[in-house]
């Protein structure tokens, strides 16, 4: 009986290599995709030797290697790992589909909003375009390396569930609530099982170089790390102005309102005497709001785009857990669904740093039931 295909998002990290290695251990037929986005990073797309980094370009319109890829390093390290595990690898140029990425996170930021890049990513490519080329590659599977876990259910409407990895530091559910319902089922993501110290040590008792590499904490198309210069780069238009107090108070002045998230406390260079954050952003002025901590506190959200990966009752609210960022604990609150893809929570307690453009995400216990992008607070 021939073996199940599985396309792996290969970044060249510890997650997504032992997840190669695990994949194979039970029997899949793993076809290595790494995905180049097209923006120059600091090093070019070339091995130390100088030549020309031997990546395979599958949906690439040029040969040559002056395009810019995600990292040539990272390429590099995910080659290797797919040689040393005699699985194909592709690289796939996807500049065009993570240009739409790159427009949103501009956009965003010049309306004063939070936006998400990583959990677009996922939508739109890792569990988007790849299904596309799973399907012309012949692949039942998509897998990535994400530290969560799809768990099957008896419940014939909801065969598969996607719950929190079991290592809760590293737990990644929030950025794959938003993946489309009828493609849970063809989703793999091994390492979710395990803890990172884990991921870590089976990489060093198979051997693979990329066992002690750090994880990779910036967006990956901005390559400098500077998120507000990067949203300059591509839009000129100025965003600067004033800095006020929530009464109005004018204490300073500002580059442009892309250097700025709800919440924000370094980088304000205002002195206030006492610890002050950013607590709201007005675009149509250009406005930054800063005010200290407890006029962050926000008792309601409302959210749009919604996703459900359950069958979530409409007008009936439940209790449930909501996370709003990535690396925020999830908060006890009341979802409320409404018409029109739209969902009300309130949280039982004040939630901090609620940033309109950012995901709220909605769990009952480690199961994920959906989210949606906020909106509006108060």
């Amino acid at each position: 009986m021939p073996r199940e295909r599985v396309v792996l998002a290969m970044s060249g990290g510890v997650d997504s290599s032992v997840a190669a290695h695990l994949l194979i251990q039970q029997d899949f037929d793993v076809v290595g995709v790494f995905m180049r986005h097209g923006e120059k990073s600091s090093a070019a797309c070339e091995l130390d030797s100088g030549k020309p980094n031997p990546l395979l370009p599958i949906l690439q319109g040029r040969l040559d290697h002056k395009q810019g890829c995600c990292s040539a390093s990272d390429a590099a390290d995910a080659r290797r790992v797919a040689d040393k595990f005699n699985i194909p690898f592709y690289a796939l140029d996807l500049e065009a589909d993570f240009k739409r990425i790159i427009d949103y996170f501009v956009d965003e930021y010049h309306q004063g909003r939070t936006p998400n890049p990583c959990v677009q990513c996922n939508n739109w490519l890792k569990f988007g375009r790849l299904f596309d080329y799973a399907d012309a590659v012949g692949a039942k599977y998509v897998a990535t390396g994400h530290y969560a876990r799809m768990i099957a259910a008896e419940d014939p409407s909801n065969p598969f569930e996607l719950h929190r990895g079991l290592d809760d530091d590293k737990d990644q559910a929030y950025v794959l609530t938003g993946i489309d319902r009828s493609l849970l089922p063809r989703m793999l993501l091994p390492v979710g099982e395990f803890r990172k110290s884990e991921i870590r040590q089976i990489a060093t008792d198979i051997g693979l170089r990329v066992a002690d590499k750090k994880d990779s904490q910036e967006i990956c198309f901005v390559t400098s790390g500077q998120h507000a210069q990067f949203v300059r780069d591509k839009n000129p238009v100025s965003t600067a102005g004033e800095i006020v107090t929530s009464d109005g108070r004018v204490v300073g002045k500002h580059d442009g309102i892309e250097g700025f998230t709800i919440g924000q406390r370094k980088g304000i260079r205002v002195a206030m005497g006492s610890p002050y954050f950013v607590t709201a952003i007005e675009p149509a002025t250009s406005r930054v709001t800063i005010g200290p901590h407890e006029e962050l506190g926000r008792s309601w959200l409302q959210a749009a785009e919604a996703n459900w990966l359950v069958d979530f009752p409409t007008d009936e609210p439940a209790d449930v857990e909501v996370q709003i960022r990535y690396n925020s604990a999830p908060e006890n609150a009341t979802v409320r669904r409404l018409p029109g893809k739209q969902f009300q929570v309130e949280f039982h307690e004040p939630s901090f740093g609620v940033s309109p453009g950012q995901l709220a995400a909605i769990f009952m216990g480690t199961r994920a039931i959906g989210c949606g992008w906020i909106q509006k607070t108060r």
